[in-house]
């Protein structure tokens, strides 16, 4: 490439960046002194030897400088408070050659710096816009189509690409996962909504690479591969040797990953189009024809600094500055564009100015149009609930037939059986709803023929096959990111988290990926999941911390999760039926929590009574969605209110009470954890003489507090109340564990206290 004068920089020193950038191209075309080739006609190579043709240049062209001049309106409207996001992509446009070279329908997670690739990919399908619909981002506008105005993303319902706000790779498990379902999809007959020869697409920038979340992805797809595993995930790493201002070590992304046997890399130069472009296409070609795991080593740039407030003067040499500058992507591609005579420099500063033109006026129309000005407009496509449509769905038992194969016949029904415990029910009800649901799939740590460290999931492989019940890799990570993937590609998956404790591990993809994409995405992308994790504690001759986790509060805090919790094996069943419903109808994201100690409890008050079994629900039973359970409605005395382990606790301590003093209580089994029925609680509060908040939870940012701040703005706050909460620490081995958790001398306690 014909070097950058360094005189043409020396008179901007210290003067912003954009402006020199966009200066730069302009000096650089004007000055050019270059020999110019006979004009390729369309299909002959741009330039000699090279892959990529005339009009594919002329296109490739054209998205970088859509990409680029969004970037300098960006940086220029910002300060006017007409746009509110400068994170560029100037440097990066090269990665508009993997959106040339793959199809529209390859469902693609991209780096935030993705402008070229999505003005390109655009191009995939008629009558789309990439200049007004970037612009409409770029200024939070209600009529964004990607996020409705929430948030600044790279995003297209059409263009198959899923929206993504993460900046530190926690995209890249589900981009993992979602390739891993494009071909599972085959095993088990489900009709896919991409062609079954696609490719997941995952862009990220090398120092994101180095991410613990990244390394698990990675290392999830070779461990697929190493079996012989299709897994068509095309990674590429746009490696401009930076991050925010930390360099990346020289070499360190080939020598990383240039020698993993199951990860097949590819090296291509995101800088200059005729070179890069077959080097492209050779990796997209292989993940595409091999289904192996590919990382596209992309070679970039960044100029113009991370973002607008990123002040790189005040923390580089002018001099490296100037040399980052002369490397810019953009000058390469002026000169192959004078080179191959397919512009002249007046034809082609026409064409740069013309673009920056679309984009400003793009982008002041854009700030014309509405944006989001209340809380319910914010919040509409959080966490969509169309509680006819779910009950209807819970209540669908149209498969009486498939329930009969999966239960061995109609005589063996679970509803046919005697009444039984809660791992058992749960049992029955995940033979139940994979009946029910053909497009559902139940995975993780130990789940197969072993059946879950606690048998829960025993039977199931047997029944279903390895195809929809299978084992995965020791990583919560990855098996909350398959979850997401076979949901993105129209399944419903029942991922297991072995322990509430490891669920902490990878909360992230929850948080920031699963529970964010219909709010993101505006309610146009789903991922559907139900997550059940064995939790809480009491779990005795086995244990510490990470066998009996009370922290429920990682949970509620989740924006849109649904979280329930069962005592009993027929609201166990019950519920289920519901969450797969929300999840079906809505495409919530569910979480279930299974109490450990519960899971093999037959009695209630004496050793073999029997009391705490219950008849399996027939189909057609379902538990709406906040509706709680209460034992002795027209008991007022005292009103405990409690979940999980503390209903069974709460119905020995209520029998004591009575005979100490008399008191009638009545227990409120809450079954629903969030979203909290606040009217519920309040409903049961009201005529209340005493209350009781039990909580196995921490008391800091427990269940209990969210009770108690429904009861007190709903009007009860007068009412004598106590809490009975766990202690504000992790829980210890053997009996000690008792000593950190309430129990049943601590609720009599408390009523004494009111007494």
């Amino acid at each position: 490439m014909t070097a950058l004068p360094f005189s043409l920089n020396a008179r901007h020193k210290g003067f912003n960046r954009a402006e020199i950038v966009d200066q730069n191209f302009i000096e650089f075309v004007q000055l050019w002194q270059g020999q110019a080739q006979a004009a390729p006609r369309d299909g002959e190579p741009v330039l000699p030897g090279s892959a990529l043709d005339a009009q594919g240049f002329r296109d490739l062209l054209g998205s970088q400088l859509i990409s680029r001049h969004l970037d300098l309106m960006a940086r220029v409207l910002r300060v006017q408070n007409k746009v509110f996001y400068t994170i560029g992509s100037s440097g990066h446009e090269g990665n508009a050659m993997v959106a040339r070279l793959t199809r529209h329908t390859d469902p693609a997670f991209l780096h935030y710096r993705s402008g070229g690739f999505m003005a390109e990919r655009f191009r995939k399908l008629p009558g789309m816009d990439p200049v007004m619909d970037s612009a409409l981002s770029f200024a939070a506008s209600m009529e964004d189509p990607a996020s409705g105005g929430r948030h600044k993303v790279w995003g297209s319902k059409p263009l198959w690409v899923l929206p993504q706000t993460s900046t530190i790779a926690s995209h890249l498990p589900k981009a993992f996962g979602t390739a891993v379902a494009i071909e599972q999809a085959r095993r088990i007959g489900h009709t896919l909504p991409v062609p079954e020869d696609s490719i997941a697409i995952c862009s990220f920038g090398d120092a994101s690479s180095n991410h613990a979340t990244a390394q698990t992805a990675f290392n999830a797809a070779g461990w697929t591969a190493y079996q012989k595993l299709p897994a068509p995930v095309l990674f590429v790493c746009e490696d401009n040797g930076i991050g925010i201002s930390v360099k990346t070590p020289s070499g360190w992304i080939a020598n990383n990953f240039s020698r993993r046997p199951d990860l097949d890399y590819f090296y291509a130069d995101g800088l200059d189009l005729a070179e890069g472009y077959g080097q492209v296409q050779a990796a997209v070609e292989h993940c595409r024809r091999t289904r192996r795991p590919t990382f596209l080593h992309l070679r970039t740039t960044r100029v113009m600094g991370h973002a607008g407030t990123d002040f790189e003067i005040e923390w580089r040499s002018v001099e490296e500055l100037f040399a980052l500058e002369a490397t810019d992507p953009l000058l390469r591609s002026a000169e192959i564009a004078l080179a191959s005579g397919l512009y002249t420099r007046e034809s082609l500063l026409e064409l740069y100015e013309a673009t920056r033109k679309q984009c400003f006026a793009a982008a002041e129309d854009a700030d014309r149009r509405p944006r989001l000005g209340t809380l319910a407009e914010v919040m509409k496509p959080l966490a969509p609930y169309t509680p006819a449509a779910v009950k209807a769905e819970a209540e669908r038992a149209d498969y009486a037939a498939r329930r009969a194969e999966v239960f061995g016949g109609e005589e063996k029904l679970p509803e046919k059986q005697p009444p039984r415990h809660l791992a058992i029910q749960i049992g029955q009800a995940l033979h139940d709803v994979m009946a029910k649901y053909p497009e559902s799939l139940l995975f993780g740590e130990d789940v197969a023929l072993k059946g879950g460290v606690y048998t829960v999931t025993k039977g199931l492989f047997k029944t279903f096959k390895g195809n929809r019940v299978f084992n995965t890799l020791l990583d919560e990570t990855v098996i909350l990111g398959l979850a997401q993937g076979y949901a993105n590609m129209g399944m419903l998956p029942m991922p297991e988290i072995q322990y509430l404790a490891y669920f902490h591990n990878a909360c992230d993809q929850i948080r920031g990926e699963a529970c964010s994409l219909q709010f993101f995405s505006n309610d146009q992308y789903r991922n559907p999941l139900v997550m059940r994790v064995a939790s809480l504690g009491y779990q005795k001759g086995f244990g510490g911390h990470f066998h009996n986790d009370n922290s429920i509060a990682a949970l509620r805090d989740i924006p849109g999760l649904v979280v329930g919790c069962p005592s009993r094996g027929d609201d166990a069943a019950a519920m289920l039926r519901t969450l797969m419903a929300l999840a079906k109808v809505d495409g919530r994201v569910c979480a279930f929590l299974e109490p450990i100690a519960l899971y093999m409890t037959k009695d209630l008050y004496e050793a073999g009574d029997g009391l705490w079994q219950y008849a399996y629900p027939a189909p057609g039973e379902a538990l709406p969605l906040g509706e709680g359970r209460v034992y002795e409605q027209d008991a007022d005395d005292l009103v405990v209110f409690t979940f999980g382990n503390g209903v069974p606790m709460a119905l020995r301590a209520a029998r004591e009470i009575e005979q100490k003093r008399g008191w009638r209580t009545r227990v409120v089994d809450l079954r629903w954890l969030a979203p909290l029925n606040d009217a519920f609680i309040v409903e049961q509060a009201r005529n209340a003489k005493r209350i009781l908040v039990l909580d196995e939870g921490r008391r800091s940012a427990g269940v209990g507090e969210g009770i108690i701040t429904a009861i007190v703005e709903g009007g009860c706050g007068a009412t004598p109340l106590q809490r009975v909460v766990g202690a504000d620490t992790y829980t210890p081995l053997a009996g000690a564990a008792l000593l950190v958790l309430p129990g049943e001398a601590e609720i009599v306690a408390a009523a004494d206290r009111m007494a």
